[in-house]
């Protein structure tokens, strides 16, 4: 994978002089240069996704020495590609000055300028057009539309190796080589089905081996609570090739005689009973309060009265996800009167080797300390149990088991937002200490992260490893990132960190283990509001390309 360095940096470039000349003649150079055309290519990385229309795979930059030089044709290579039948169609777009910060979003497309006719996938093609130049800088994009049944452990990969122009002919740089763009799917998109905006993604996989994700729909606007937001569903049977229509699982319609927008629900959690196949989600709702949110201010008070304290509700299905109930208020058996507020960890929740269910929680405590803590049950969801409090200063929140039947706690930092907080419970989150990477060790931009222990069998050897996705970055959203650890947490080696979308999202993942060779992602990333991308251990441990 190329050096974030090589993959930020600024365009460097090669000359193509145009016309012929006579070598050492200083006025032939001059005119050499005047007339000159420098190009050079790139790849930012990022999943190119089923259902997309376009999925940029390279943009080409060429600089004008001079006004009034035309672009004639593209040629591109796609050497590198696993299958070419993955491609139902390539496009090359012309934006102008716009660079890989901008166009390269998919919501983006509509502002670009087709070259030449779409074109299907070949060994090699070619793009014909005539496109005016600016003088200067002049941005094209290679984009393709994905078949629905491509390859999800594939990648598509592209080189452009001539371009020709008015001025002559240009063999462009590559800046990164070797860049290729993994095939995911675009699991909810702005506007499908009418809802403005997905986000808050939790996945976990049923015993059946179902994969479940359940996300807000936030149906009128981006933001958060409160506004018109419901709780749905996507279900894929077949290790998230393809998913079925959305399910809306938890709505609360216009309780109260209020309308939707003061009816939202939001920020799911998810937990399957491996033993029973039971599978509980929990979310929390709000019930008037316009204008307010759960983590500020009044937007939650102490005691259990709906219209002031923020409410938790829990939804259950016996039927591998096809049926839910009717949502059930936990907030009087859960949250302790004198806390402001108790909500669940957008989350995916754990089976212990006992079979206690563990879902992450968090909230805000009497003093208003912001805590994440633990929501157990030991006796197959018929009642739960919330930890203590103890863990402060960070919010959402995911768990492990450890070797030693320690529950590792990964949290959201609020201040200051640099490093994940690491707490470690023996006691099933009565008690907690700090673990020895505490707000030291996994940066974050503060935002919702996700850990998971994945057991394997490797040359009839029992080993694990410790996955965590998040934006690994300091400053933002982006860097969207896997990364692994040996160690049971006390070490996250750089080597090991899988970039998957260098671009800027909302950034919230959720990681589940499909089977016993493949992991499943959720995230909030640059191509769509989630994103889907089903990863095989040996790509993880570093063993395939």
């Amino acid at each position: 994978m190329p050096d974030k360095r090589v993959l930020d940096r600024r365009h460097f470039l090669i000359t193509a002089a145009a016309g012929a000349g006579a070598a050492g003649s200083l006025l032939t150079s001059c005119s050499q240069a005047a007339t000159s055309v420098q190009a050079t290519t790139g790849r930012r990385v990022h999943p190119v996704l089923i259902r997309n229309d376009h999925g940029a795979l390279m943009h080409v930059v060429v600089e004008a020495g001079q006004p009034d030089v035309r672009a004639t044709s593209f040629t591109f290579s796609l050497a590198g590609t696993d299958n070419l039948q993955d491609i139902e169609s390539l496009r090359l777009f012309y934006s102008g000055e716009q660079g890989p910060e901008g166009i390269e979003r998919a919501v983006d497309w509509a502002s670009a300028t087709p070259f030449g006719s779409s074109s299907q996938p070949a060994a090699e093609l070619t793009f014909r057009g005539d496109q005016v130049l600016q003088q200067g800088t002049s941005v094209f994009w290679l984009a393709c539309k994905l078949n629905p049944t491509a390859d999800l452990s594939h990648k598509v990969a592209a080189q452009c190796t001539a371009i020709d122009t008015s001025a002559g002919s240009v063999t462009p740089s590559e800046e990164t080589p070797g860049v290729g763009k993994r095939v995911g799917i675009a699991l909810r998109r702005p506007n499908d089905d009418g809802v403005d905006t997905y986000r808050i993604p939790a996945l976990a996989t049923t015993k059946e081996g179902t994969l479940l994700c359940v996300y807000d729909m936030r149906r009128q606007k981006g933001r958060d609570l409160q506004g018109h937001i419901d709780i749905g569903l996507s279900r894929s049977t077949d290790g998230g090739r393809t998913w079925e229509p959305v399910r809306v699982i938890m709505d609360m319609g216009e309780y109260g005689r209020l309308p939707q927008e003061e009816n939202g629900c939001s920020d799911p959690g998810i937990v399957v009973d491996q033993k029973t196949g039971e599978i509980f989600c929990a979310a929390v709702w709000m019930w008037g309060k316009p204008g307010k949110h759960q983590w500020r201010d009044d937007g939650s008070e102490k005691g259990y009265e709906i219209g002031k304290a923020a409410q938790f509700l829990m939804v259950r299905s016996k039927d591998d996800g096809l049926t839910w109930t009717k949502p059930e208020n936990m907030t009087r058996k859960l949250k302790k009167a004198e806390w402001i507020l108790l909500a669940p960890s957008p989350q995916g929740g754990i089976n212990l080797r006992d079979g206690t269910l563990v879902m992450p929680g968090q909230g805000r405590d009497e003093e208003d300390r912001i805590f994440s803590t633990l929501i157990v049950s030991r006796d197959h969801g018929a009642t739960w149990i919330v930890g203590s409090p103890a863990a402060v200063g960070n919010t959402e929140c995911q768990a492990v088991e450890l070797d030693d039947g320690s529950i590792m706690l990964n949290a959201r930092t609020e201040l200051p937002p640099k490093f994940r907080s690491v707490w470690v419970t023996d006691d099933v989150g009565r008690t907690w200490r700090p673990h020895s990477t505490h707000r030291k060790a996994l940066i974050e931009p503060s935002c919702n992260g996700s850990l998971l222990r994945f057991d394997y069998r490797e040359n009839g050897q029992a080993k694990h490893v410790l996955l965590f996705a998040n934006p690994h970055s300091q400053t933002g959203r982006d860097h969207h990132s896997i990364q692994m650890s040996f160690d049971e947490g006390r070490t996250w080696p750089e080597k090991y960190r899988l970039l998957l979308d260098v671009g800027r999202g909302a950034g919230y993942p959720s990681l589940t283990r499909i089977d016993d060779r493949h992991v499943g992602i959720v995230y909030e990333g640059s191509q769509a509001h989630l994103v889907f991308e089903k990863l095989s251990l040996d790509e993880l441990l570093g063993k395939v390309g």
